[in-house]
């Protein structure tokens, strides 16, 4: 009996040191998964196990094709080999439309690269993203708060971003010099007041009548698509400091005050020739004429559309700020940018997907690629200026200038798809016909507050 117990003794003792080696090994280990955001996102790559994800990527600055992933998959796979990941580019003219598709078939991508309008707004309100707080939790601290705030739905995160921007306009440098309208406009930070944008446009107008400047027209407000409603949105709102949702976000704000003034004022400087109004033109028709100098100014622009047209302009794209009342504008975000992961119950690869978004937005010389391919600037403060270095760096300045200005992100209002193709008939519907702009502003809001639920 003796020799009996003191074997099972010894058991005991070997199961309880065999329990102890086992814990110490899942401790040490642990730190050496470059998941290190996340617990669960290390589970893919402790066990060795092959995993296939696939990445969908809407086409956000220079991530146009699937090649402009491969050094950020093939760096993601010398710490993840067992993790492959395939991507599947897509764009805005379909991308919804296939999605929706893949969606209702039950074959979601496993990630989704675009902004929280979709990722969140869409499809985190349907109930079909994961929760990505534990990566916010452990890598997140340095993000602003604009930004944080509409990467979460109800306190739960559901997207972690990558870059970040401001839409801006921007005015043929020459063509105001020849006017005389650089006197209107702060060069240093980029700035104008309402009153100044009216008199540099009026200074433009006057300077073709007389043939001094070799554009056609001061400026364009294209009303014939959707196609970068931002920046028209941007002029509206700025022009009286007011803001294109309530601030509970319970309606669209088209009809306020300072809405319908900015609107009636535009509508005036059309009348009156500072402004033309094209009814057939979205903004790639505008940056286009912009390009050709066929108007001296563009209300859609950023850093990513300077590089686009860079070999067609034969003067300098000068980027400013959207004029305000009181010279202190608020900025359209273009994003933020990053990255949402599809609840599609497989753990395996959702603790990939995982792994992978850590990778890109939290590893600094990853997410420093991976942001120069956007063209646009980190969400993480900390990294700095990823362009200091830069052949272009003093071109980029302006635009990183530009995120100084940044305002609030209503894109997450309910109805926004909707609404959005509301906005530029009602915008036709004042430039071109002469409309009462009250009573077609009341009409934009009464439908587009029907769509928000």
């Amino acid at each position: 009996m003796k020799k009996i117990i003191a074997l099972l003794l010894a058991l005991v003792m070997v199961v309880g040191l065999c329990a102890c080696s086992v814990e110490k090994t899942t401790e040490t280990q642990a730190p050496e998964t470059q998941a290190a955001a996340s617990g669960e996102t290390q589970a893919a790559a402790s066990t060795g196990e092959a995993v296939e994800i696939s990445l969908w990527a809407f086409n956000i600055g220079g991530f146009t094709e699937a090649s402009n992933w491969d050094s950020l998959v093939a760096s993601f796979n010398e710490q993840h080999p067992e993790i492959t990941v395939t991507v599947t580019p897509i764009n805005y003219q379909d991308g919804d439309q296939k999605l929706t598709t893949a969606i209702t078939s039950n074959q979601a991508p496993d990630i989704i690269f675009e902004g929280p309008e979709r990722i969140v707004g869409n499809y985190a309100r349907e109930g079909l993203m994961v929760d990505l707080s534990d990566l916010w939790t452990a890598s997140g601290s340095d993000i602003a708060e604009g930004i944080s705030s509409v990467s979460q739905l109800d306190g739960t995160y559901y997207m972690y971003p990558l870059s970040v921007a401001a839409h801006c306009m921007a005015i043929n440098y020459e063509v105001f010099e020849a006017a005389d309208a650089l006197q209107y406009i702060d060069e240093e930070t980029r700035t104008w007041t309402t009153d100044d944008f009216v008199a540099a446009m009026e200074a433009v107008r006057d300077a073709i009548d007389a043939g001094t400047v070799t554009v056609a027209v001061p400026g364009i407000i294209y009303c014939g698509a959707q196609g970068g409603d931002q920046g028209t949105r941007a002029l509206v709102n700025n022009l009286y400091s007011d803001y294109y949702v309530t601030e509970d976000g319970t309606s669209y704000n088209a009809n306020s005050e300072n809405n319908v003034k900015a609107l009636t004022l535009l509508q005036e400087m059309v009348n009156n020739k500072s402004l033309s109004a094209n009814a057939s033109f979205a903004a790639s028709d505008e940056l286009q004429a912009f390009a050709n100098q066929t108007c001296a100014v563009s209300f859609c622009w950023n850093f990513s559309n300077y590089t686009q047209y860079a070999e067609q302009t034969q003067f300098t794209p000068f980027a400013m700020a959207f004029p305000s009342d009181d010279g202190k504008p608020e900025l359209e975000m273009a994003g933020p940018y990053g990255f949402g992961v599809f609840d599609n119950g497989d753990q395996a690869k959702i603790d990939a997907a995982k792994a992978f978004v850590d990778f890109v937005c939290n590893d600094q010389t990853a997410g420093t690629e991976a942001v120069k391919t956007t063209g646009f600037f980190p969400v993480h403060a900390d990294w700095g200026d990823v362009y200091a270095d830069a052949e272009d760096a003093d071109l980029r300045a302006p635009f990183a200038l530009m995120s100084d200005y940044l305002g609030r992100y209503y894109s997450l209002t309910g109805g926004w798809t909707e609404q959005r193709a509301l906005w530029w008939p009602m915008l036709a519907e004042i430039m071109t016909t002469g409309a009462d702009v009250q009573t077609a502003a009341d009409n934009y809001v009464q439908q587009a507050n029907a769509n928000i639920g």
